[in-house]
């Protein structure tokens, strides 16, 4: 493979894809960060029904890249999967701006599909600039993943600001200008990552299949008729249940089998205890991003209405509290990465149970960091903006103890011909993480149990109510994992 070399002797097509990434990342958290005060504000959606929204939403986003990775990798290719991707990301933004809620559900069903082309494919394209061994390759998704944090950082101060301050059109407006920064950007530099395999349709894409129409032009024309699918199951979410439960269950299956398949053709007894380690992993998983996704629910309402955000004469708005995580990543995220081969030198680097133990702890604190607020609430039944500022920070660092070594952990603990469908299975869950995240928050809201609007003060007694519960709940599974730590190193057959 030839190629140019950028910074710190990367390839060039790294800079194009950080910048095309980082953009897009703007305008799906553009999007995100102000979804949950527009559907409550403006469109007079209850607590509780924003939130189911909000959960069915994330959660297929997250579900459909395991789809868009597949479409790609048998017809599309990967440089055209990102393009349809990102028309249709740009196009959903737009859509929102006609004021409806039915523009709105259009625009998300437009925004969920043009993601799951997106996400899958341009993370694959930045692999594929690197040959295999190449030691750069971890290097090179660092700054990859810095260029992911510093678009989420911008949409939650600037399209935050913007959206709250001028109007909510004008947030989801500049988040879809960013999209088509993006775009413009991803094709524009397409010469720079021009070396990477598989960017074109691929052949089996080529076949035709009538009328001199390509099997690639039908899947992308298919692709249309699986927005107003989405539009559906964002309209009816409580059938998210079932499709969740079963696409879960059925993934256990497949893990499994391919397991034991495994362990027959290698004569070992290995690959099954490592699938159903890596089941365990996804339910423990599962447990910590539904609580860390209220962010954009029950957190971003809990700042809107029982937070004191006054800085120095000016109101921070209250979509732009979501900004602490991604500035936390950024500024922690290398220091973690070092501090990782420091302890590994050492022999003290925990095992990878007792990091999904000490990640979920730290969210457990985070959210227990609400009642240590309360002691300094204010005459208008807020608490002080620190108390945001120390949850979300004990969040981060939980999450930078738990999210990249998840990732590392899948491609260890899978056989190598079923890499992609265990990795497909680690994003399902960030999909019923998020989709149980919304059924969370839907418990903290504005009513009482008789439907009757509460006041702020007795909205603060119900927010404080059910993070401090969350809180006690992930202690209590924290304590679990770590009383199970030997059992599931022993199910991980030394995976470290």
């Amino acid at each position: 493979m030839t190629e140019k070399k950028t910074l710190k002797g990367h390839p060039q097509g790294l800079m194009t894809l950080f910048f095309s990434e980082m953009w897009e990342r703007f305008c799906y958290y553009g999007m995100r960060v102000l979804l949950t005060l527009y559907l409550v504000k403006s469109l007079m959606k209850g607590d509780a029904d924003a939130a189911l929204i909000y959960g069915a939403y994330t959660g297929l986003v997250y579900a459909a890249p395991i789809l868009g990775g597949k479409l790609a990798d048998k017809y599309l290719g990967y440089r055209n999967a990102v393009l349809l991707g990102a028309v249709l990301m740009a196009i959903g933004e737009f859509l929102i701006l006609g004021g409806t809620e039915q523009f709105l559900l259009i625009g998300m069903g437009t925004l969920i599909i043009g993601n799951g082309y997106f996400k899958a494919n341009i993370s694959t394209i930045v692999g594929k600039l690197y040959e295999d061994g190449d030691p750069r390759r971890d290097s090179g998704f660092t700054i990859f993943y810095i260029g992911i944090n510093i678009g989420a950082l911008l949409a939650t101060t600037v399209v935050a600001y913007v959206g709250e301050t001028y109007g909510f059109k004008y947030g989801f407006g500049l988040a879809g200008i960013g999209m088509i920064l993006g775009l413009l950007i991803f094709w524009f530099g397409r010469h720079n990552y021009a070396a990477a395999p598989g960017l074109g349709i691929t052949e089996e894409g080529r076949q035709k299949v009538f009328a001199g129409m390509n099997k690639a032009t039908l899947v992308t024309l298919l692709s249309l008729f699986l927005i107003p699918i989405a539009y559906f199951l964002i309209m009816q979410n409580t059938w998210m249940d079932y499709i969740l439960l079963g696409l879960f269950v059925f993934i256990s299956f497949v893990l499994i089998k391919a397991g034991m398949d495994a362990d027959k053709a290698d004569n070992v007894k290995v690959w099954r205890d490592r699938m159903i380690a890596l089941l365990i992993f996804m339910v423990i998983n599962i447990s910590f991003w539904a609580c860390f996704e209220q962010a954009g629910t029950s957190l971003t309402l809990f700042a809107d209405r029982n937070v004191d955000r006054d800085i120095l004469g000016w109101t921070m708005p209250a979509s732009m509290t979501q900004f602490f995580n991604p500035f936390f990543i950024i500024v922690f995220g290398s220091i973690f990465s070092v501090m990782w081969v420091k302890l590994s030198e050492r022999g003290k680097n925990p095992s990878i149970p007792m990091k999904f133990a000490l990640g979920i702890f730290q969210l457990a604190l985070g959210f227990l960091v609400t009642l240590v607020g309360l002691q300094f609430v204010n005459d208008s039944y807020q608490v002080p903006l620190l108390t945001l500022f120390f949850l979300y920070l004990l969040h981060t660092t939980g999450e930078l103890f738990l999210s990249p070594i998840g990732l590392s952990m899948v491609t260890k603990l899978s056989p190598k011909h079923i890499a992609g469908t265990a990795m497909g299975a680690w994003f399902l869950s960030f999909a019923i993480a998020n989709y149980v995240g919304g059924k969370i928050a839907s418990l903290t809201g504005g009513h009482g149990d008789s439907g009757e609007a509460l006041t702020v003060a007795e909205g603060l007694d119900k927010y404080t109510s059910v993070f401090s519960t969350i809180g006690f709940v992930l202690i209590g599974i924290a304590v679990l994992i770590t009383l199970f730590n030997k059992p599931l190193k022993k199910l991980m057959h030394g995976v470290e």
